[in-house]
């Protein structure tokens, strides 16, 4: 039901757009977010925003560099990646958040998931 692309291999300082375009159902009235898995680690928080848009939230490490976004109207969130450094490398996925009893940076937070992107930063 929620589909990432648009991962991929780029330099350090390279910019990449992630999509993650729902089908099936519409999550318009969801609050969304994009969470990250690197090799041997837990999943973390990257960023979240609002059913309406109105609001965002990032982790601390990607502050000013990564920026969230959605169209209602496609069904669709992005997530823009600028100054990509090595350490972002990781699979990235996309989530619909309906548990109300987390906070949007909680895993939990989220029923639906897509099945990720990979994306690789070489130094």
């Amino acid at each position: 039901q929620l589909q990432a692309s648009g991962g991929g291999l780029v330099q350090a300082g390279g910019a990449l757009r992630l999509s993650c375009a729902a089908s099936g159902r519409t999550f318009n009235s969801y609050d969304m977010g994009w969470f990250r898995q690197a090799p041997g680690k837990e999943r973390e928080f990257v960023a979240a925003i609002t059913w309406s848009g109105g609001s965002t939230y990032y982790a601390d490490s990607v502050k000013g560099r990564f920026t969230i976004s959605r169209e209602n109207a496609k069904n669709t969130v992005y997530l823009q990646m600028n100054s990509l450094k090595p350490e972002d490398t990781a699979v990235y996925y996309c989530g619909a958040a309906d548990q109300q009893l987390y906070t949007l940076k909680s895993p939990a937070r989220y029923s639906y998931w897509g099945q990720g992107t990979l994306v690789t930063v070489s130094s």
